[in-house]
C-alpha cells in the first residue's frame, strides 16, 4: 500500500497506526523532554512550541518560543526541547534507507525552507521505532516511512514517501510559496508542486 499523502492515513490505516501523527506521544515515546499544554515546562528555557497534530503541512504552527513554569500555551499544542543541528529527512523502504535530503531551515518561520538537497549520509532505522514500525509494516502491507530529523533526533514520522524528488532528476530543489515569490536560480527549471501555501519548487539538476 503507497500512502504519499498524510491526510489518507484517516481513511487507509488502522487506528493503531495512527500514533505516530500525535507528535506529541511521539516525542514522549522517543524520551524528548516534552509535555502539552497545562504542563509546565521545568525551567525557563527555549522550547519548540507546536500543535499536537497538523495532518496538513505538519510543520505549520511550530515556533520557538521561550517559556517559563508558570508560562502557558494555548491548547492542542505541546512544548519540547529545542534540537541543534542538521535537519534531514529519509524515506525507508520497508526499513531500508532510500532517499535522503538536508534541508536549510529559514530563520524566520520552522515551517519553511530556502533549499532542500539530496545528500549521502547514512541514517540506519531508528531502534526506538524499528520493532513497532516494522512490524505494522508487515502487517499491513505498508511500503515506506518518511522520517525527520533535527540533529539526530527524530521530530516526525510519516507512513509515506518523500514526493518532492519524485517525478524529476532534481538534485537541489527551492520551494516557492504563495505570499513569497523567489526569483529563479541560476540553471533552474520550474516543477509545479502544490502543497498547502506552496506553488511548487525551482529545480537544479
Amino acid at each position: 500500500m503507497n500512502i504519499i499523502d498524510d491526510k489518507d492515513v484517516w481513511t487507509k490505516l488502522p487506528w493503531s497506526l495512527l500514533w505516530v501523527y500525535d507528535k506529541l506521544i511521539l516525542s514522549k515515546k522517543l524520551g524528548h523532554l516534552c509535555g502539552p499544554a497545562g504542563v509546565p515546562v521545568p525551567e525557563k528555557n527555549d522550547y519548540v512550541v507546536r500543535p499536537i497534530t497538523n495532518i496538513h503541512m505538519m510543520g505549520k504552527g511550530a515556533r520557538i518560543q521561550n517559556l517559563s513554569p508558570e508560562d502557558e500555551i494555548e491548547p492542542g499544542y505541546f512544548w519540547c526541547e529545542v534540537f541543534k543541528g542538521e535537519h534531514i529527512t529519509v524515506d525507508y523502504h520497508y526499513g531500508q534507507q532510500k532517499t535522503t535530503a538536508k534541508g536549510y531551515p529559514r530563520q524566520d518561520r520552522l515551517d519553511r525552507f530556502d533549499k532542500w538537497e539530496l545528500i549521502d549520509k547514512e541514517m540506519p532505522f531508528p531502534e526506538r521505532l524499528g520493532t513497532d514500525v516494522c512490524n505494522y509494516h508487515r502487517m499491513h502491507n505498508l511500503d515506506w516511512t518518511n522520517i525527520e530529523y533535527i540533529g539526530g533526533k527524530v521530530i516526525e514520522v510519516h507512513f509515506r514517501y518523500n514526493d518532492d524528488f519524485e517525478n524529476h532528476n532534481g538534485k537541489v530543489i527551492y520551494p516557492v510559496w504563495k505570499d513569497e515569490q523567489l526569483p529563479q536560480p541560476k540553471d533552474s527549471i520550474w516543477y509545479d508542486s502544490p502543497c498547502g501555501d506552496r506553488l511548487g519548487h525551482w529545480i537544479v539538476e
